[in-house]
C-alpha cells in the first residue's frame, strides 16, 4: 500500500460514512465495460464540487490492490451485477491529484517530481524485479507489467489544473499533455484511464496530444449524465427522509439539463439539507470575479445575451469552436460555452441552447451585475424590489415610472424594437419577483400570448400577476386583451386574488403607462 500506488479506501470510506451518501457505483459497472478496450480512456468533465473526486476516490477503491474492499462496496448497487466480484481489488491503481503538484516552479520540475514520487513507491513494492531502467517511468510500468501480467487503472483528478492556473503558458500545456500520452496512450499496460476534470482536453490545431480518451462534459455527457450530480429520484427521496420541502429545493439547485436527465448541484443539495435552508452554497464558495471576468469581455454583444439569459431566455450558441481553455475566445459561443463547463449555465444537447439552470446561479449573475458598469441592466435589478411591492399596491403610476427608471433609449438590449425587447426589459424589472414567483414568458392561452405571467409558489400568500405589454398602444388595451383572451383561465385552478398588469411604452414621447386591476376570485 502507498500514497500514489494502491493507496488505501480511506477517501471513498470518508464519503460512505459521511451523513448524507448517495450510491454512485453504477459508475463502475460503466467502467468494467470498458476495461481492456478501445474506449479505456475516459476523461470525465464537470465543474467543482460536483463530485468528481468522490468518482475518483471510489473507483480507486474498488480496482485497487491496497487494501480489501469486499465489506465496503458489498451493500451498494455495484455489488449486485456480474462484473463486481470479478474486478474487484485486481488491479494496480496509480491515483493522481494533479493539484498537489501545483507548487513546483515549471511544468519540468513538476513532471520530475510525480515520476519520482511513483518510481520511489513501485521500487518498495516491486523490490525482486530486475528492472531495465528503474529511472524510466514507462519503462518501469512495462517491466512490471510483463513480469506479473497485473495491468494498471490510472486515476487522474484534477487532470485540467494546469490549464486553470497556468493559462498563457502553451509551453507548459503542451509538456504536459505530453507527459500524459507517453504514460498512457497505446500502452498495453493500463487497463483503464479515468481522469477528472473541468475543461475538456486542449485542442492544439486539428489534432489533442490526447485524443484516445473519450470525452464526458457538461455538453455531452453521453451515458454518464446520471452519474454527473444527483438526479430528480435521488433528491426527491432526500427531502422526504429530511422533511424539506421538494418544489423548493427544484427551485434553488435543480436545471442541470444532461441530454434529457435533470442532474442538482450535488453540494447545494447536501448543504440544505444538512443546514436545513435555501442558500447560496455553490456560488459561495467563489468571489464575484469568477463569473465577472467572463461576462464583462462582451465579445459580440455577449452583455446582451447575459441579459436574455438573466430575463429568463435560451440563447442558441455553437459549442464546436471553443479550443477548452480559459483564455482562447473567438466568439462570444466560445465564452457561454465555457460558462456550460464552468456549471454557470446548462447545456440543451439537443435544441443547443443555454439558459440559467436555477434561481442560485440566477442570484450570482444577477449580483455579478449590480457590481459591473452595467447601467440600466444594473439600476432595473436594483429598482425589482420596489417595483413588486409597488405593483402589489396596485400603485400603477409608481409602477410606471420605476420602469422608466430602469429604462434608458441608448442602453443596447433595452432599446424597445418590439414587443419582445419590451418583455425582457419588464422580465429583468420584476426580477425580485422570481423569489415568490414561478414566472412564465409568453405563457399560451385560448387566443395567443400573455408576456408574462407571475403564479405564487407554495405557502406563499400573493396575488397571481399576469402583466401584458404593448408597444404604442394604451395599457387600457393590454387589459382588455387579457381579458378578452381569457387569459385568466390558464391559471383557474389557483384560489387566490389576480392581478391583471397592462404596461405599455409610447416610443414617440419615449414614456411608460400603467394600469393595474385586481380580480377578487
Amino acid at each position: 500500500m502507498g500514497i500514489y500506488l494502491n493507496p488505501d479506501n480511506m477517501g471513498f470510506r470518508q464519503a460512505i460514512n459521511s451523513e448524507i451518501y448517495v450510491d454512485k457505483t453504477g459508475l463502475i459497472e460503466l467502467t468494467n465495460n470498458v476495461l481492456y478496450t478501445e474506449q479505456k480512456y475516459v476523461c470525465v468533465n464537470r465543474p467543482r464540487r460536483f463530485g468528481k473526486s468522490m468518482a475518483a476516490n471510489m473507483l480507486s477503491a474498488y480496482y485497487g490492490r491496497g487494501e480489501d474492499s469486499q465489506e465496503m462496496f458489498s451493500g451498494l448497487k455495484i455489488a449486485e451485477t456480474e462484473s463486481f466480484e470479478k474486478h474487484l481489488n485486481k488491479y494496480n491503481v496509480i491515483r493522481l491529484n494533479m493539484a498537489e503538484f501545483s507548487r513546483c516552479a515549471n511544468m519540468t520540475e513538476k513532471i520530475d517530481q510525480i515520476e519520482r514520487i511513483l518510481l520511489r513507491e513501485i521500487k518498495r513494492e516491486y523490490k525482486d524485479i530486475d528492472f531495465l531502467d528503474i529511472t524510466q517511468l514507462v519503462l518501469t510500468l512495462k517491466d512490471i507489467y510483463v513480469e506479473t501480467k497485473t495491468p494498471f487503472v490510472f486515476i487522474i483528478d484534477e487532470w485540467d489544473c494546469i490549464f486553470r492556473e497556468q493559462q498563457n503558458d502553451t509551453e507548459a500545456q503542451r509538456l504536459y499533455l505530453d507527459f500524459l500520452r507517453n504514460l498512457l496512450k497505446d500502452q498495453t499496460y493500463v487497463a483503464l484511464a479515468y481522469m477528472t476534470g473541468i475543461l475538456p482536453i486542449k485542442k492544439y490545431g486539428v489534432h489533442s496530444a490526447l485524443n484516445m480518451f473519450t470525452e464526458i462534459s457538461m455538453t455531452n455527457p453521453r451515458e454518464y449524465s446520471e452519474f454527473t450530480g444527483f438526479t430528480e429520484e435521488e433528491v426527491k427521496a432526500l427531502c422526504n427522509n429530511y422533511n424539506m420541502p421538494y418544489y423548493e429545493m427544484k427551485r434553488w439547485y435543480d436545471g442541470y439539463d444532461l441530454k434529457g436527465v435533470a442532474v442538482y448541484n450535488p453540494r447545494s443539495v447536501v448543504m440544505s439539507l444538512t443546514g436545513r435552508d435555501f442558500d447560496n452554497y455553490w456560488t459561495a464558495t467563489e468571489t464575484f470575479e469568477a463569473l465577472k471576468i467572463y461576462i464583462e469581455l462582451n465579445i459580440e454583444g455577449l452583455r446582451d445575451d447575459i441579459v436574455k439569459l438573466l430575463s429568463g431566455e435560451e440563447i442558441r450558441i455553437d459549442t464546436t469552436t471553443f479550443t477548452n481553455d480559459m483564455v482562447s475566445f473567438h466568439s462570444k459561443d466560445d465564452v457561454l460555452t465555457l460558462l456550460v463547463h464552468l456549471g454557470y449555465l446548462t447545456y440543451n444537447f439537443y435544441e443547443k441552447t443555454v439558459r440559467i439552470p436555477n434561481y442560485e446561479i440566477s442570484q450570482q449573475f444577477a449580483s455579478t451585475i449590480k457590481i459591473m458598469d452595467w447601467g440600466e441592466v444594473a439600476k432595473s435589478l436594483k429598482v425589482s424590489d420596489e417595483l413588486l411591492k409597488a405593483t402589489l399596491a396596485c400603485k400603477s403610476d409608481k409602477v410606471a415610472a420605476l420602469i422608466q427608471q430602469s429604462h434608458m433609449e441608448d442602453t443596447s438590449i433595452l432599446k424597445y424594437n418590439d414587443e419582445n425587447s419590451l418583455a425582457c426589459v419588464i422580465s429583468l424589472a420584476y426580477y425580485s419577483a422570481r423569489e415568490k414567483y414561478e414566472m412564465w414568458c409568453e405563457l399560451p392561452t385560448g387566443e395567443g400570448f400573455a408576456d408574462l405571467v407571475f403564479m405564487p409558489r407554495k405557502n406563499i400568500d400573493l396575488p397571481a400577476l399576469v402583466v401584458e405589454l404593448k408597444k404604442d398602444k394604451s395599457a387600457d388595451t393590454a387589459i382588455e386583451q387579457i381579458k378578452r383572451r381569457q387569459y385568466t383561465d390558464k391559471i383557474k385552478d389557483y384560489t387566490g386574488d389576480v392581478l391583471l398588469v397592462g404596461i405599455s411604452y409610447d416610443s414617440k414621447e419615449k414614456t411608460h403607462s400603467c394600469v393595474i386591476e385586481k380580480i377578487v376570485k
